[in-house]
């Protein structure tokens, strides 16, 4: 697909080559595509290198206006892409900046080259006062814990090393985030001597893990035995043969399947044997009845397995552990360091399977296609279970319009055209969420923070943009307002693409808390609000989009004033364009 956003720049033979030089070539030949930045003298060796060395191309960059928007653009980048964006960042103050996103992109395990910069390292060449505040003995220190791997390289060569070694990191299943710090003598020193950027084939990343023999001789076995199997996928690939390998998978064993609207879409919502809408924040009652039925779980790098099924048991997960066998498959422990909880608690499996879940899925495919005696369970009544998209209310309904409302009517939407929902709002109705592919649904931001919404929707616009298929934004105000002048960015790239703003003038899940903490402690449930309402004045949604070079109309209060809508955004954004719609909800989340 078509993916250039800008133009090339005017280049001349070069006569001489300087330390970032050979750091862009190394980005090159490693084959990143673009950087998100926001410029900093810190590296602007390295930007010089980027745009009169190679051109503004191969890595191309996207000019950000916040650290956050750039890392979280690289962030939904990925979602899609399956590969990482490489990111420049400002000395320390542009990655304290950027903290959030690099936390939020290590939850969601997105890989992401971070070339950050210093210095310089020696006092002796500092700049008096901007040098200096400039400069931090340890940077990587700031985000040591949230990424797999940092470093500061003193040399050219030693640079080249690091950039190789950080992008094999970066790949290397669990992928995640990493940090090279440049000092900032050595990209402007003038080399004397050759360096050079060698066969980056020969620095490739391994290939995921499998399972190991024995382990697939016991899972087959569990696998037979069992009467009532459940499949937990969870994070996967967005490959289309992935896809069908987990279809064909859970209707080889003939098994229940769930996935969550933490994750992006990896299996057909519409399928008979997903019995249920994807797992949501809340627990429910049918989610329980099938974990109590089942004999057998097989987790796929379920997020949080231990809390998911302590929650719909209703017992400690390590004090007393559903009954049934489980057998969970993730290399996520391989990055559990301790200072984070992000790995969440500690699930009791029955076999533990340190592999690649999308490689597990060929594996069994492999034995089970194998086994000629095989015949698959009988679904626990997955017709019974099964759900349909039915909104609530319709157009003409008198209740006011909430948030399912607005969900159902997207989703409705969304079947009609190639739609790739980059972001849901929170407290998004499960029952509205209908996926078909890898690329209808693309996840949650999976360190719990706001402001990267906007970002992540660019980056999936980048990379969606000549699919044919058109990326929309669902998020909340909140998230929203922290973000909007990432919005700039779509527009200086004439990315297409549509934010639909889920407005309930509040920070209304902050309103839940107060409402809980008042009615715990007897106080007044009235004054919830006080410190969450984004009112008196509103602020003007469609007007800070317009200001970045979006497209708006006016604000809607109902199903038929966002339908209408949405058809006048689809139309500017199959042309090419961007368009913001600002949906103003009554507040409260859907209990469906």
């Amino acid at each position: 697909m078509n993916t250039t956003m800008n133009t090339t720049a005017t280049l001349t033979a070069p006569k001489e080559l300087w330390g970032s030089d050979v750091v862009a070539q190394t980005v090159r030949a490693l084959g990143y595509r673009y950087i998100a930045l926001v410029p900093g003298a810190s590296f602007r060796g390295l930007h010089d290198s980027l745009v009169n060395h190679l051109g503004n191309h191969d890595p191309e960059m996207i000019v950000c206006l916040h650290e956050g928007h750039a890392v979280a653009i690289a962030d939904g980048f990925s979602r899609v892409a399956n590969e990482p964006m490489a990111v420049a960042l400002h000395s320390n103050v542009g990655l304290m900046h950027a903290t959030m996103s690099i936390f939020n992109a290590w939850c969601d395990r997105r890989p992401m080259l971070i070339i950050g910069a210093t210095g310089p390292v020696d006092a002796h060449r500092r700049r008096p006062w901007i040098d200096w505040i400039h400069t931090a003995r340890d940077q990587g220190a700031l985000v040591r814990h949230y990424t797999k791997w940092d470093d500061q390289p003193a040399s050219a060569e030693a640079a080249v090393e690091s950039v190789l070694r950080a992008d094999q990191i970066a790949r290397t299943a669990p992928t995640g985030p990493v940090y090279v710090c440049l000092d900032a003598e050595m990209q402007e020193s003038r080399l004397e001597r050759e360096v050079k950027v060698p066969d980056v084939r020969r620095y490739a990343p391994p290939r995921p893990p499998a399972a190991a023999g024995e382990d697939m001789e016991r899972i087959v076995g569990l696998l037979r035995a069992a009467k009532a199997p459940v499949l937990l996928f969870g994070r996967g690939s967005r490959a289309t043969d992935d896809w069908d390998r987990r279809v064909e998978l859970a209707e080889r064993l003939g098994a229940l399947v769930l996935t969550t609207l933490h994750n992006a879409s990896v299996f057909p919502t519409e399928h008979r044997l997903h019995a249920l809408a994807p797992v949501g924040e809340r627990p429910t009652d049918a989610e329980a009845e099938v974990l109590a039925a089942a004999d057998l779980i097989v987790s796929f790098d379920w997020h949080d397995l231990a809390g998911f099924l302590a929650a719909r048991s209703g017992a400690s997960q390590t004090q007393e552990p559903v009954k049934a066998s489980i057998v969970h498959c993730s290399l996520d422990s391989y990055v559990h360091n301790g200072w984070s909880m992000d790995h969440q608690a500690l699930p009791a499996a029955d076999l533990r399977v340190l592999a690649d879940p999308d490689r597990f899925v060929a594996q069994l495919l492999e034995w089970l296609r194998l086994e000629d005696d095989w015949h698959p369970a009988a679904p626990l009544v997955a017709a019974e279970r099964h759900w349909t998209l039915t909104a609530p209310n319709g157009p003409d309904a008198a209740a006011p319009f909430n948030s399912e409302q607005l969900a159902y009517t997207l989703a409705a939407f969304g079947r009609e055209r190639p739609v790739t929902f980059a972001r849901l709002a929170f407290g998004w109705p499960r029952q509205a969420s209908r996926f078909r592919t890898p690329l209808d649904f693309l996840g949650k931001d999976g360190g719990g923070a706001v402001g990267t919404g906007p970002g992540h929707t660019i980056g999936a616009a980048i990379a969606l943009r000549g699919s044919g298929r058109m990326t929309v934004g669902v998020i909340g105000d909140g998230d929203y307002l922290m973000g909007v002048n990432a919005l700039w960015t779509a527009s200086r790239g004439e990315l297409p693409m549509m934010l639909v703003v889920s407005n309930n003038r509040s920070y209304f899940n902050d309103e839940v808390h107060q409402e809980r903490m008042a009615r715990e402690r007897g106080r007044p449930v009235e004054n919830k609000w006080i410190g969450q309402r984004l009112d008196d004045p509103p602020p003007d949604i469609i007007a800070l989009a317009r200001a970045q070079g979006f497209d708006g109309g006016v604000s809607v209060s109902s199903v038929a004033e966002l339908a209408a809508e949405l058809e006048k955004g689809a139309a500017v954004v199959e042309a090419g364009g961007r368009y913001i719609i600002d949906a103003l909800i009554v507040p409260g989340y859907s209990s469906k």
